[in-house]
């Protein structure tokens, strides 16, 4: 037998040893996160908060964002984009001491979503609030917002950055300078334009509350597709 002949024979014995590939069945495709900042903004200062939120989803890779408007709870796209969301961040100003008005207006509409066996059940949740004062109870609106979402059966997430301006050598510039956890909170200074108030720190902070929602909204995405590719029950 020549040397051809031997490794011929050999590399055939290996072909019969090999078991067959069994063919890869396609992965689904995966659809992208999709993020709602559904917000009201008096004079525009809540509206660039907002953006920084929508900015802050957006950076994370596979992200949707749709920023909307809650100030006319009748216009045909609200609803449908709301539904559609896995997350939903809530902003609003806050008005002696809680949301304003309009915000209010587009909460009690909600109760229909409510009223439909909980529809925004096990959606991710989270919020953000400017005012005029440092303070100005802004927290209570974060309150009132985290409510909101508990109704609904939502999953409420804060802010993950430890407060800032909390010693000597602290400053303004600090991320999270009015040290929330619940939400995101700015303040802008009632002389100053949306051209230049809320200032960058509580812009930059309101970027990092929508970075993370993105985050982990698309963690909580994952984990659903990957219980129902085990055949398990999952929420959602």
């Amino acid at each position: 037998m020549t040397e051809t002949t031997r490794s011929d024979a050999f590399l055939a014995e290996l072909v019969e040893l090999v078991e067959p590939i069994e063919p890869v069945e396609p992965m689904e495709p995966v659809e992208p996160v999709r993020i709602a900042v559904a917000f009201h903004s008096g004079f525009g200062h809540t509206a660039r908060q907002a953006a920084a939120v929508a900015e802050g989803a957006g950076s994370v890779a596979g992200t949707v964002v749709d920023l909307v408007t809650v100030d006319d709870p009748d216009a045909p796209a609200l609803w449908p984009t709301l539904d559609a969301a896995d997350a939903i961040v809530f902003g609003t100003p806050t008005y002696m001491g809680s949301p304003s008005s309009v915000f209010k207006a587009f909460a009690e509409r909600t109760s229909k979503v409510l009223a439909d066996d909980l529809r925004w059940r096990d959606k991710i949740a989270a919020g953000f609030t400017t005012s005029g004062g440092k303070s100005g109870d802004k927290f209570n609106t974060l309150v009132d917002l985290a409510v909101l979402a508990a109704q609904h059966g939502m999953i409420w997430v804060g802010l993950d950055l430890p407060a800032g301006w909390t010693t000597s050598t602290g400053t303004e510039h600090d991320l999270n300078r009015l040290g929330s956890w619940l939400g995101a909170m700015a303040q802008a200074n009632a002389d100053q334009g949306p051209d230049v108030a809320p200032p960058d720190a509580d812009l930059r902070t309101a970027f990092r509350l929508g970075e993370r929602i993105a985050e982990i909204t698309g963690v909580y995405r994952r984990g659903i597709r990957a219980q129902r590719s085990a055949g398990l029950s999952t929420v959602g």
